[in-house]
């Protein structure tokens, strides 16, 4: 099955050509409670339909599988004071892999920061520099009593994306985590997540609906703006994910059963296609991550996909043309301005059949 309108995986294509006109009252600013009763665009190729989230019950069907990203977010921002008593904000962006507590970060201050510079970020919590490349350093976190994730808890803030401004801090800390959020690391949500609820999982359950669960620590990157107009020079950001046996085994089952594999997210799509072994099949891996997704590209492992709308020029939505064809992604989009739709991270969500699945 192909994910791609056009089958020329080496078009040129441009970043201009993931642009779009979208009103900022159309920016969802808070999210809809309850969770599933955000509205739901079904795109398939013979045309669109228009619901509530709730609505999966009918769109799926026995023998279905959801993959969900059971990541956590952390509360990855933290203000903190150099040995000088210069302010400093770190914002943590990812775990180095098989080094404890160290991260990969953005220092923020008025005068240089050093490597080997100490900041205080709260009572017996600190965080020493350890390296640097470039923009990003690397610091060591330091918690005297409690670990650092509980020192994380009591002083740093999520770090919500920066097009939502002037919401609650106490509502985000519950609402800006799935309510299946098990492994903490992310400093992003997995939004597509954010519709479900405890009920909508056991109503799908209760149907014949699998579940199964993967980690993939979404990362400051997926904010970051793509800097090349000809997309061949963008190098994508990597993250880290984990994918287990037995969520791999129930993937490859469900395919060869004749069910249908349903991703909850780009990144639970990226995830899964990075996944993808020399078989054809899906095996277990704990890695990292640096797969670009273009229209061109051919879907190994996702048969279904759910997503929120995404921003111009963003990666993100270049894996949504690549799943449904740029034209349907275009014309989905299209109607989803049209008929007022809530976007990104606290908005609306879609159900996306492939390109050719009408």
């Amino acid at each position: 099955m192909s994910g791609s309108w056009d089958p020329a995986a080496d078009h040129d294509w441009r970043l201009s050509d993931f642009d779009y006109r979208l009103p900022a009252g159309s920016i969802a600013q808070r999210p809809v409670t309850p969770r599933d009763a955000s509205r739901l665009l079904v795109s398939r190729s013979g045309g669109i339909t228009d619901g509530v989230f709730t609505d999966l019950i009918a769109w799926l069907r026995a023998g279905d599988l959801l993959v969900l990203n059971d990541a956590r977010v952390i509360p990855a921002r933290l203000n903190g004071r150099k040995a000088t008593g210069g302010r400093v904000e770190v914002l943590l962006s990812c775990p180095v892999a098989g080094e404890p507590d160290l991260w990969e970060a953005l220092v923020g201050s008025n005068r240089p920061v050093r490597v080997g510079s100490v900041i205080t970020l709260g009572e017996g919590f600190a965080a020493e520099v350890e390296g640097r490349r470039e923009e990003r350093f690397f610091v060591r976190l330091r918690a005297e009593s409690g670990g650092v994730e509980q020192a994380l808890e009591r002083h740093g803030q999520l770090p919500l994306p920066p097009y939502i401004v002037g919401s609650d801090p106490e509502e985000n800390r519950e609402r800006y985590q799935t309510v299946f959020a098990r492994h903490p690391g992310a400093v992003a949500a997995p939004t597509a997540g954010l519709h479900f609820t405890p009920e909508l999982l056991a109503t799908l359950q209760a149907q014949g609906v699998g579940t199964v669960m993967g980690t993939l620590h979404v990362g400051l990157g997926t904010f970051q703006p793509v800097r090349h107009e000809d997309l061949s020079g963008h190098v994508m950001h990597r993250e880290w994910f984990s994918l287990p046996a037995e969520a791999a085994r129930r993937v490859n089952a469900t395919r060869r059963a004749g069910g249908r594999v349903v991703a909850v997210g780009t990144t639970v799509a990226r995830m899964l296609e990075s996944a993808v072994g020399a078989s054809g099949e899906v095996e277990a891996m704990s890695c990292e991550t640096g797969l670009f997704i273009l229209p061109g590209y051919r879907f190994r492992a996702v048969d279904l996909l759910i997503t929120n709308f995404h921003l111009p020029k963003s990666t993100l939505l270049m894996l949504v043309a690549a799943f449904t064809g740029k034209a349907r992604q275009e014309r989905d989009y299209a109607h989803a301005v049209g008929a007022g739709y809530r976007f990104y991270s606290y908005g609306d969500a879609n159900l996306l059949f492939p390109d050719g699945d009408g």
